[in-house]
């Protein structure tokens, strides 16, 4: 029997870390080969676009759920950001000539100051308190964007012209699911180190409780601005990406409806869990196109699944599914 601070327990302890990381490093070469071979089952444009609009909400909601699922920081405005990132693409390009990775820039430069701006007065409120805080800077910068028609277009939208570096244009399905899947590996690798690096700890210490974490010396104020500006400046580089891929925006990605879809996809596929993002964007990006034929009654059928995901799995789909693996195996 091996006490606490014993050679014995350190090894242990040593060996768990070592099987999380190699865990977290198999479901990252997981997702490299399964974005590597799924071009080889993508038959027409169509099917490509599906994968390539849920690749960047997989993004966002990574990025979100280190908000939310790692730090316990409720943010029903996300799509705000994704809003700002769009529109100054959109702007910026057409109205002002700016080159279009000069105008991504510039809307993650606007994304994060806005973020840094108001993360200290407002991740000061806790629980309903903070959720209607944000929800009502994710309602400003949709009314905003629909009233400031000279620029935005109003609610009638706004049309982006393609993604341009050097004269070469990123053009067409197969070009675009490069770049999304590359962006897709690269957000879930930073965000796995960011969760195993110290900073990711005083993260799940200020969710876990925040008295404590204070206690514990983490600068819970500081930590929580820097994640919240990360999350901004991510979802704000997706909706510039979106806005070119599209090549037309309006208001509704700024939307609170496109916030609450955003959120419940770090809900349904797992709070404090990267790859449930990934999960999480795949079925609530899928499940319209798949209700499509359930006609006028295909709401009621989301609501239903998601309604049962809840009751029987209410940690999400990816933390449920390996506690119950963990069970199986320990057995």
């Amino acid at each position: 029997m091996s006490t606490p601070g014993s050679p014995k327990s350190e090894h242990r302890s040593a060996e768990h870390a070592g099987f999380r990381m190699s865990g977290k490093l198999k479901g990252l070469l997981v997702l490299a080969a399964v974005l590597l071979l799924l071009p080889l089952l993508l038959s027409n444009n169509y099917q490509y676009d599906v994968v390539i609009r849920i690749a960047m909400n997989a993004i966002v909601v990574i990025g979100l759920n280190l908000l939310i699922g790692y730090t316990g920081q409720i943010s029903l405005g996300h799509a705000g950001f994704l809003g700002i990132g769009a529109y100054a693409s959109g702007i910026l390009t057409t109205q002002f000539s700016w080159p279009p990775l000069l105008a991504l820039l510039a809307g993650c430069v606007a994304a994060g100051a806005l973020a840094f701006a108001i993360a200290r007065p407002v991740l000061k409120l806790k629980g309903h308190y903070l959720a209607m805080a944000t929800l009502g800077l994710g309602i400003i910068i949709s009314i905003v964007i629909t009233n400031e028609g000279k620029y935005t277009g109003g609610p009638d939208g706004l049309t982006v012209p393609a993604l341009a570096l050097s004269g070469f244009e990123l053009d067409g399905a197969k070009p675009w699911y490069v770049v999304v899947a590359l962006l897709l590996l690269l957000v879930t690798w930073l965000a796995l180190n960011l969760i195993d690096s110290p900073a990711g700890r005083a993260l799940q210490a200020i969710h876990g409780s925040e008295v404590a974490a204070q206690v514990a010396g983490v600068q819970t104020t500081r930590v929580k601005v820097r994640i919240f500006v990360v999350s901004a400046v991510i979802a704000s580089l997706v909706g510039s990406l979106s806005a070119h891929y599209i090549a037309f925006i309006t208001p509704g990605i700024a939307g609170f409806f496109h916030s609450i879809e955003l959120v419940t996809m770090v809900v349904v596929g797992g709070m404090a869990s990267v790859f449930g993002s990934i999960v999480g964007a795949v079925i609530l990006t899928m499940l319209p196109q798949l209700l499509s034929t359930f006609e006028g009654w295909e709401t009621v059928v989301f609501g239903a699944i998601l309604m049962a995901t809840m009751i029987f799995m209410p940690k999400g789909i990816v933390p449920t599914l390996a506690a119950h693996f963990r069970k199986g195996g320990s057995k």
